[in-house]
């Protein structure tokens, strides 16, 4: 499918007010008033809080591509801090929070939130969860009456769904997390390798031999960027990936979901304005950045 295809379309201008939760500042201080702690805790916790209090190996395998590591020095120990209940509660009134100060009452408030909240909700409750898990967990939860929280909790629905989607076809591809992080970070489209590295928890060591091993499969060339082998590679995962995700845009019908992209591209113009994303995270030509 091309990135111009109107399902990931979509699925790109929505994204970002779903992701700017885990950059916000008031992330911390929120879930550190439930007792847990600052920094990647919160990220882990909040995220598979719908699946349970689930083990690190649960989570790395959902997650993907952080270093496995990271994730056993904050789970199991968070469910011990706060129950996932408390966690997935905390974190529906930071979204909305969030959401509320980069728009701005009158557009939070607004018949085009509104709009957003009803389209985006049809297309979420076209999702399966056969093969989906973190799908399935969080659409285990009740709905947000709010349109503004319900929107969020949409958007999260129609992510995860793709997320599970893309994981299977990284398998597919024979790329562990980490390959995975690499090559879409030699795209040029993602992170930085610096922000990468730290927030994904791998060091200098690991990602270096993470390299040589995509060398020696001939997917990135002498200077870590991506050959023409591994170029094709990741069109493929993502033409894929696409190829999973596009059911639940499709019910929309073609003039919904072009109302529907049409306000989440709005929205979301909003909030990168706003300064809902930080500029060294991400690589120059990242869709954050534009």
């Amino acid at each position: 499918m091309s990135s111009a295809a109107p399902p990931r379309r979509c699925h790109a201008v929505l994204d970002p007010l779903h992701s700017l939760i885990y950059f916000a500042p008031e992330a911390d201080e929120a879930f550190a008033e439930i007792g847990l702690r600052p920094g990647r805790m919160t990220y882990f916790a909040s995220r598979a809080a719908p699946m349970g209090a689930v083990s690190a190996g649960v989570v790395t395998a959902t997650f993907y591509n952080f270093n496995p590591d990271l994730v056993a020095r904050h789970i199991p120990r968070a469910w011990t801090l706060a129950d996932p209940a408390t966690i997935i509660d905390a974190r529906f009134q930071l979204a909305g929070k969030v959401l509320r100060r980069l728009l701005g009452d009158e557009v939070a408030d607004s018949a085009d939130v509104e709009a957003a909240a009803a389209l985006a909700k049809w297309a979420a409750q076209a999702c399966s969860p056969q093969g989906r898990p973190l799908y399935a967990a969080h659409a285990g939860l009740d709905h947000p009456a709010d349109p503004l929280t319900s929107l969020w909790h949409s958007i999260t629905l129609l992510r995860e769904y793709r997320g599970d989607g893309h994981l299977a076809a990284l398998l597919a591809a024979k790329l562990s997390g980490l390959d995975a992080l690499i090559t879409h970070q030699s795209t040029g489209k993602g992170f930085t390798q610096e922000f990468a590295q730290a927030s994904r928890g791998w060091s200098t060591e690991l990602w270096a031999a993470g390299i040589a091993g995509l060398q020696e499969r001939g997917l990135l060339d002498e200077r870590g960027g991506l050959t023409e082998a591994g170029t094709q590679l990741r069109a493929e995962i993502e033409d894929r990936t696409d190829e999973m995700a596009r059911e639940p845009y499709e019910s929309l019908g073609e003039a919904d979901l072009a109302r529907l992209t049409e306000l989440g591209l709005g929205l979301t113009r909003r909030v990168q304005a706003a300064g809902a994303f930080p500029a060294e995270a991400f690589a120059a030509t990242s869709p954050r950045k534009s």
